[in-house]
């Protein structure tokens, strides 16, 4: 069930949505959500760093991304066919019997502008600013400032409480303050172990065998 601006009020007075910095919050609660503003951190990506990127090799991302610090008042200039994260200027904890749900603007999205690719899920229990990746499917460059409405959070009330939530485990975005590049590789890397795990228990069976 997605909460209405009732709800979220509610939850908001309840310590179940918590939003940081608030101020001028009440503005920004719509029918169905709130609106949250654009941060002043961007990484932006080397594409001259490395001539692609490989999911089993770690290294080929270093330093594919470099961070820019916009002042306040500035633009920050996202051209047509470029990928950038970004950040919410506002940090935003979740109850963990809620679910928070990245949505784009319309008024945005008519220039092209997109919030998100496939980050539009924020799990129970999150605490933190939240990464978005931005990019521009339009013709024309588009000038972003600080502080101006990027994006609405909309919330959804779990059938129970979870009983594992984000951030009870080793999470790799909990708690962000800043747009976090990708950690793919932290898995990527466990999943290489458990195969050279299972390549050896395979291979000592094998001399086994062949050793009867």
């Amino acid at each position: 069930m997605i909460l209405s601006d009732r709800d979220i009020r509610s939850a908001l007075e309840d310590g179940k949505i918590k939003v940081e910095p608030s101020d001028g919050l009440e503005k920004r609660i719509g029918p169905d959500g709130i609106d949250m503003r654009l941060g002043t951190t961007f990484l932006v990506f080397e594409r001259n760093k490395q001539a692609y990127i490989d999911m089993r090799k770690p290294s080929t991302a270093k330093g594919m991304t470099r961070q820019i610090d916009i002042e306040q008042g500035e633009p920050f200039i996202i051209h047509p066919n470029e990928l950038v994260l970004a950040t919410t200027l506002e940090r935003l904890t979740i109850s963990n019997d809620l679910l928070g749900r990245l949505e784009g603007r319309s008024s945005l999205g008519r220039l092209g502008i997109i919030v998100h690719s496939t980050a539009s899920i924020f799990h129970p229990g999150w605490d933190g600013t939240a990464t978005m990746e931005l990019g521009n499917l339009g013709v024309m460059p588009v000038a972003l400032y600080p502080r101006m409405r990027i994006c609405m959070f909309t919330f959804e009330r779990m059938s129970s409480p979870v009983e594992n939530p984000y951030g009870s485990k080793t999470n790799k975005y909990q708690g962000q303050t800043g747009p976090m590049p990708s950690h793919l590789w932290d898995e990527l890397e466990d999943e290489l172990q458990e195969e050279e795990l299972r390549k050896g228990r395979q291979a000592g069976l094998f001399v086994k065998d062949g050793g009867s």
